[in-house]
Order: C-alpha cells, then sequence, then structure tokens
C-alpha cells in the first residue's frame, strides 16, 4: 500500500505531506483548490513527464516522493528480479527530484531509469481518471482487459505462438529472396563461388591475426629492439674490462666475502649480494638466447606481411574478425546451396511456411478458446457488477470473433464489449452507447470484477464520479467501500455520497503564506468531515440543516458498509 506522499515547491505546494491509511482515502476540495495536483504528484513521483514548470515560482526544484509498503510476496519476488532494493522493514521509497532541464529518480537511494519507474509503478500502483474511461472505447482495450483476466491460461500459448510468428515472418522473408529471374541467380551464384573460393583458400584460423600482428610488430621494430636489448646486455654483461654490471657485481662479492668471516651481519649482505649476482647471470643468459633468436630473413618477413594483408582484406570486406569472416562464409554456402537448386529449396521453404502456420493457427485456436471460456466469466461478472452499480436492466456481451487471416502474436481473435442499457433496444458496440458517467462505472466494475485477481494493492480513482448522481451516486459509493475491503483506494471526489463512505478524509484547499498563495492537504477529524459533507451537500453556506443532512448520509454509509461486510 502506499504509506505516504511528500511533495515540496510542486505547483502551488509549498510543502506537504499526506500519509494514506488503509481502505477508502477520500479527497475533495473546492474547484481548483489543487486536487488534480495530488495525482499529477504520483503520476511525476512514477515517472510521468517532467515540466520544468510545474516547480514553484522562485524555487530552484521540486520534490516528489512515495513509500510504499510491499504486502505480498509476489510483489517482493517481481521487485527482487528487477533489482529494486527493499528496505529491511519492507519499504520501496521512490524519490524523483526535478529540476529546470533535468530531473533525477531514485528508488531507496539508488538511480533509476524511466523504463524501470514505470515497471515499479506497474506492480505496486493502479491510477484510473478519466483518459483511461475513454481507453474503454477501444476495442484493442478490450482484448487488453479479457487477456489479463485469462493470463493464467494464456501466457504458455502467447510464447510458443509468438515464436512461430517470428518463424513465419523469417521464412517469408526467405522466400522473397527466391523471387529472382535467371539472370539475376547465375550473376548471383557466381559472385557466392568467387566469394566462398576467396574466403576457403585464405584456411583462416581464429586468432590467426592476433598472434601474426604480434610477430609483425616485431619484425618491423627489431632494430629498435635489437638496439636496446644489445646495449642492455653490453652493460650488464658482455662489457671490455670491469665496465659491465656482471663483473662489478663480480667483484664486489669478492671484496665482501674476504671479509665476511669477521662478523655474521656481513654474511647476511653477502647472500643478498650473491643472489643479485645470480640473478643478472640469468638475465645475461636470457637476454642472449632472446637476441639470438631475433634474427630473421627478408622472406620471412614478407610472408608474414602477405598473410596479414590477405586476412585483413577479407576481415574488411567480410567483418571485423576472423570469426565473422567465417560465419560469412557458412551464410555464403547455404545461400549458393540454394541458389545451385532454386527449386528445391523454394519447396523446402513453402512446406516449413505451411508447416509453421498450421502451428500457428493451432495455437490461435487455443488462445481463442481460453479466451470464449474466460469471456463467458467476465461477462457475468461484469452484468452483476453493472447492476450493483444502478445499471438496472443492462446486457453486456464479449464478442469474441475469429479470423484465421489475421495471425498475429496474440492469436486471431478481435475483441469487442457489446452493451444494451435500456429495455427492448439491441446490444451494440460500447463506444456507441456509454456516455460519460456509464463508462466511469463500467471502469469500477471491471475494477471491482478483477480485484482478486489482482495483485496491486492499491488503486487511485480520478473522476470516478464523472456523470453520475443521486441513487447511482450510493451504488458507486457502496461499490467502493466493498473494493475498499481488500484493496487501499485513493479517491479525488465531489460527492457527498462517495465522501460519506470515507475510512479518511482529506481536505484540499487553497491559503495564503507569506503574501503567496499555497495548496494545503490535512485529514479531517469527524467534525471536519461532517462539515466538508455539508460543503458538499448545501454549497458555500453551511446550516444547521446541511449539517444534520451530513450526519444523516455519513450514518447511512456507515450501514451500507456494515451491511456489505456481513
Amino acid at each position: 500500500m502506499l504509506y505516504s506522499l511528500h511533495v515540496k515547491n510542486l505547483a502551488l505546494i509549498k510543502e506537504q505531506e499526506i500519509e494514506f491509511s488503509k481502505g477508502l482515502n477520500i479527497l475533495t476540495g473546492e474547484t481548483g483548490a489543487g486536487k488534480s495536483v495530488v495525482i499529477g504528484s504520483v503520476n511525476l513521483a512514477l515517472g510521468g513527464k517532467a515540466d520544468p514548470g510545474l516547480i514553484r515560482t522562485g524555487e530552484e526544484y521540486a520534490l516528489v516522493e512515495l513509500v510504499f509498503g510491499i504486502e505480498s510476496e509476489l510483489q517482493r519476488k517481481l521487485l527482487e528480479e528487477m533489482d529494486i532494493p527493499i528496505e529491511e522493514d519492507g519499504t520501496v521509497v521512490i524519490q524523483r527530484k526535478l529540476m529546470q532541464g533535468r530531473s533525477i529518480s531514485k528508488v531507496c537511494g539508488e538511480s533509476v531509469t524511466a523504463r524501470q519507474l514505470k515497471d515499479i509503478s506497474n506492480i505496486l500502483i493502479n491510477i484510473h481518471g478519466q483518459n483511461d474511461h475513454q481507453e474503454l472505447l477501444s476495442k484493442k482495450k478490450h482484448l487488453e482487459i479479457l487477456d489479463d483476466y485469462c493470463m493464467d491460461g494464456l501466457e504458455e500459448f502467447f510464447g510458443k505462438l509468438s515464436f512461430e510468428c517470428n518463424n513465419i515472418r523469417k521464412i517469408q522473408d526467405e522466400l522473397s529472396e527466391t523471387d529472382i529471374d535467371e539472370n539475376a541467380r547465375i550473376r548471383e551464384q557466381e559472385l557466392l563461388e568467387f566469394e566462398v573460393q576467396e574466403i576457403t583458400e585464405a584456411s583462416l584460423v581464429p586468432g590467426e591475426d592476433e598472434k601474426l600482428e604480434s610477430i609483425y610488430r616485431k619484425m618491423v621494430n627489431s632494430r629498435k629492439i635489437s638496439e636496446a636489448a644489445g646495449y642492455a646486455y653490453l652493460l650488464t654483461g658482455s662489457g671490455e674490462g670491469d665496465e659491465n654490471a656482471s663483473d662489478m657485481i663480480g667483484r664486489a662479492v669478492r671484496e665482501l666475502g674476504s671479509v665476511a668471516g669477521y662478523d655474521k651481519e656481513l654474511e647476511d649482505i653477502l647472500s643478498q649480494l650473491s643472489d643479485v649476482e645470480n640473478l643478472l647471470t640469468d638475465f645475461n643468459h636470457s637476454i642472449s638466447a632472446y637476441l639470438d633468436d631475433l634474427e630473421f630473413d627478408d622472406e620471412e618477413f614478407k610472408e608474414t606481411e602477405d598473410r596479414l594483408n590477405v586476412i585483413n582484406h577479407l576481415k574488411d570486406k567480410y567483418g571485423g574478425s576472423i570469426e565473422a569472416v567465417l560465419e560469412a562464409l557458412s551464410e555464403k554456402e547455404t545461400r549458393l546451396g540454394a541458389l545451385s537448386d532454386l527449386d528445391a529449396h523454394r519447396d523446402r521453404l513453402t512446406k516449413e511456411l505451411e508447416e509453421s502456420r498450421l502451428k500457428a493457427l493451432k495455437l490461435c485456436k487455443s488462445i481463442s478458446e481460453v479466451r470464449k471460456k474466460g469471456a463467458e466469466s467476465l461477462e457475468k461478472k461484469l452484468k452483476d457488477a453493472l447492476i450493483d452499480l444502478n445499471f438496472l436492466d443492462v446486457r453486456f456481451k464479449i464478442d469474441v470473433r475469429s479470423n484465421e487471416e489475421n495471425v498475429t502474436s496474440k492469436g486471431y481473435d478481435d475483441v469487442e464489449f457489446m452493451i444494451s442499457t435500456n429495455p427492448g433496444e439491441d446490444m451494440r458496440p460500447l463506444e456507441k452507447i456509454a456516455s460519460g458517467g456509464e463508462l466511469s462505472r463500467i471502469m469500477l466494475a471491471l475494477k471491482t470484477v478483477v480485484a482478486d485477481k489482482d495483485d496491486i494493492s492499491t488503486l487511485i480513482f480520478d473522476e470516478i464520479d464523472a456523470g453520475i448522481s443521486g441513487k447511482t451516486a450510493w451504488k458507486v459509493s457502496a461499490k467502493l467501500g466493498e473494493l475498499s475491503k481488500a484493496h487501499q483506494i485513493i479517491c479525488i471526489t465531489h460527492l457527498p455520497q462517495i465522501a460519506a463512505m470515507a475510512d479518511t478524509h482529506f481536505m484540499i484547499e487553497k491559503g495564503l503564506m507569506d503574501g503567496r498563495t499555497v495548496t494545503n492537504i490535512f485529514a479531517l477529524d469527524e467534525e471536519g468531515g461532517n462539515r466538508e459533507l455539508a460543503r458538499l451537500l448545501g454549497g458555500e453556506e453551511i446550516t444547521e440543516t446541511t449539517l444534520l443532512n451530513a450526519l444523516e448520509m455519513r450514518n447511512m454509509a456507515r450501514e451500507r458498509k456494515q451491511e456489505t461486510e456481513q
């Protein structure tokens, strides 16, 4: 659940913190008081579009922080799979800092990308606004809703179907390559024969280029190497007279050896010097052998250079490495084999394409069967939920139509919600019937139906009450109360019927601070909640009558809650 929302320097908010409770959290306030800023803040923290114009005038930055409590093992598992840190107390802290020209997002102190934020939000929270209601008019959304409802039975089929669809596209691309005339085929075949021969004759060995480049580098710089190594040898072991290090260290050993018997400490020093003499002798042997091996003839140099030229030419032409050249050889040999007997190759691809299409159709059929079975269950539950929301004579159907000519990675079904809200009227597509108020209730019905299958514990509703009033408002209020038993609900509303159902009621209002307008958000006690209900009922002036009406409405809401709990 969402424990708290902290906002600083955002729009009209100077600094506010809201601590949400379990159950139904209601937010009310006058038009323009800043109710939309609350939902906007949550969206912003979860990766929404960052507009620098939201930063409070005169401030350098705006900050939004959300604190979530992880209450299910599935949520914990999904976050751990994303390598998202979770605090020891089971909380996840999401913070976004908005500055001019850039923003920084962090989860539990670690920076995250916008994509990661979106994935995290999909695990922790669902936000529903007026745009979501409008999405219900799209058939694409209908398919998504049904698939989400049936996902337990669909996931395995989707994976297999995606593989077959990719395979079909690959075979179709190969078939299109066989659609060439005879002259073009001969030209391509001759080119491939030349390229295959060119690569094959080179007898490439992986790693050969690196080895040859090392040898070639040594050959090219052999004079510098020889001069430096020879001079080092001269200084350490082959100098005339006593001018080399070897002879001088030998003399030092003899001199110390003549007096070492007089002092034990000198014996240790002599031992160290003897080790140096032995190391220098070994060094002289090594560098002498190296100088002997450094000699090579011009023919050996030319062979190395020519071989490198061949290898580098093939790498430039067919790939940046020997491995890439060899891979190109394999592809060209395969293509050459296909061109050599194009008809047989085409027949084989056609057969493979048909086999893959049949597999895809079989998977589509299985997916369609799952959808149709799920549609029967979902439409029954949705109809019952809609009746609860004051659709008195509603008929609802999820139409699943199959089209074998339209196979995609999601199957071959076209899904559309059909509804009739008036007796005697035929069912028609949702987009041709539903009003704004009806759409908001249908969305609420959907969330109620799928709540048990949805592991997301926090739901936010903005304008769920659009276009409704009276008895229907009470029905929506009761449904929100029912949904809040198993979920944390945060709802912005202007209807007293819904506000009366609140477990926690927040007031949003404008005020003045240091001569500037600010938005304040605070929890109401029972008396404050009653006065706010009275305002929603009676307008600006609160009278004894409206207060009594508010109290009666709150009591009615409590009774309805108790009825649903029984």
